[in-house]
């Protein structure tokens, strides 16, 4: 696996799984893109949005029990996909 998120697998791979784990976005308050991020969450997962003060980016903070530090890289990567996401 060769990519922007090797250094991160590194360190989740040093955690035991299934693991709770805190996934961290910053998106424009498009309700496309949004929906695009929270869509690959399940309907259990905590997700809290809280748009910026002008109101042009929304945070993202979701909550999920993730199986192993593969599954976590998978969602980045999906997520790296959609423009103008950032991931924190």
């Amino acid at each position: 696996m060769e990519g922007q998120f090797d250094k991160l697998k590194l360190q989740l791979d040093q955690e035991e799984w299934p693991s709770l784990y805190m996934f961290k976005f910053i998106a424009p308050s498009d309700n496309h893109k949004i929906a695009q991020i929270t869509s690959m969450f399940n309907d259990v997962s905590d997700i809290n949005m809280r748009p910026s003060s002008k109101g042009t980016y929304t945070s993202i903070s979701v909550k999920e029990i993730m199986m192993s530090s593969e599954s976590v890289i998978k969602i980045y990567e999906k997520t790296a996909l959609i423009e103008g996401v950032i991931i924190i």
